[in-house]
């Protein structure tokens, strides 16, 4: 049996929601997070440890390709295999053309596709590195294992028309027994067991939500099983608050106060208002940041207007002629808070004016 970890987009030396007062903790967090994954792999060793592209968040300097390169040293009997991906790809001065590895490492060093074979495993890895930022040529689709019998993997970064396109259902009928993919930071999987994106081992902004770690696999006389080990430290959360016409500042403070409580303060949040609200009520976003480690706060609630008297009151006025507007337009999402802001506006207009209709 061969048992392997399929990891991508580590991104080490990235720095998440710069500015924010957690920015630096997540920081080392992405490298902590990397070197869990090698303490992990030396109590409970594995054959083969694939790394698909983006191991770095832009060109590695010297001492971070040392301090990896010695990670790799301390789990000598697994076969490491590492390429660099559109973020860290290599640069004509990169230090990653010059660097020695490990004996146990293989690095792709271009963007020539190649096969390293371990003989006395039957395993054959294909793979290549970025050169550039981009590569619109579907590069993969026209490689082939060779004909031999054995585990044959594909080490791939992309799979958008700018970073190398590729037909997944053609890759594997030519017969790849696992594509092990990276590039998108949500591990998806593409066919099961056979094409998989791991996913960032930690997620680095706030679109990167859900689970987050690497993918275990085990390999046996062509049966091959594959699932997904979260082992990020903390994740980005949509936290949706849905208030009334009763609700204040203070019940939607504690309203958020519960809810971090019972997801983990550690978590990052954007947060969402949504319901229907007194009109006189204006919730305060910035007071709802300092509460925790929220990225954004996006109030999509609406005040409660009784449209049709409004309507009524105000015919003849700009006012009435704003909601009338409104009625004969498409009751869209963008139409109906098109509609709640502009008239929220024009009433508070109309009250500092001293022009609102008796």
């Amino acid at each position: 049996m061969i048992r392997f970890i399929h990891l991508a987009d580590v991104h080490l030396g990235a720095v998440p929601d710069r500015g924010c007062p957690w920015s630096h903790e997540r920081e080392e967090e992405i490298w902590d997070t990397f070197r869990r994954v090698i303490a992990g792999i030396r109590k409970n060793p594995v054959d083969l440890l694939f790394i698909a592209g983006d191991l770095f968040h832009r060109q590695p300097l010297p001492g971070e390709l040392e301090e990896v390169n010695s990670l790799f040293a301390s789990i000598p009997d697994t076969r490491v295999f590492l390429m660099a991906g559109s973020h860290d790809y290599i640069r004509k001065e990169s230090f990653y053309r010059d660097f020695r590895w490990e004996s146990n490492v293989t690095f792709f060093r271009g963007e020539t596709p190649e096969c390293v074979e371990i003989p006395e495993k039957n395993v054959f890895v294909y793979g290549m590195s970025y050169e550039h930022p981009e590569i619109s040529e579907p590069v993969y689709n026209s490689m082939r294992p060779q004909q031999k019998p054995g585990f044959h993997v594909l080490l791939a970064h992309g799979g958008d028309e700018s970073h190398i396109p590729m037909d997944f259902a053609a890759l594997t009928k030519a017969g790849f027994d696992y594509l092990a993919l990276g590039y998108y930071h949500s591990p998806q999987i593409i066919m099961r067991d056979r094409a998989l994106y791991a996913g960032a081992l930690e997620p680095t902004d706030s679109n990167d939500t859900g689970e987050h770690g690497f993918i275990e696999g085990e390999y046996e006389q062509g049966i091959l099983k594959t699932r997904l080990v979260p082992f990020a430290c903390r994740s980005y959360q949509n936290l949706v608050l849905t208030v009334r016409e009763e609700s204040s500042q203070y019940s939607l403070e504690e309203m958020l106060r519960n809810d971090i409580m019972k997801r983990g303060g550690k978590n990052m949040y954007r947060i969402v208002i949504r319901g229907r609200r007194s009109p006189e009520t204006r919730f305060l976003g910035e007071r709802l940041k300092n509460m925790g480690n929220i990225v954004e706060v996006l109030d999509e609630s609406r005040p409660s207007y009784d449209l049709e008297e409004l309507r009524r009151k105000y015919r003849g006025t700009l006012i009435g002629d704003y909601i009338e507007y409104f009625r004969q337009k498409e009751d869209s999402v963008v139409e109906k808070k098109a509609l709640y802001h502009g008239l929220q506006a024009l009433l508070d207009a109309a009250v500092f004016t001293g022009d609102r209709k008796k």
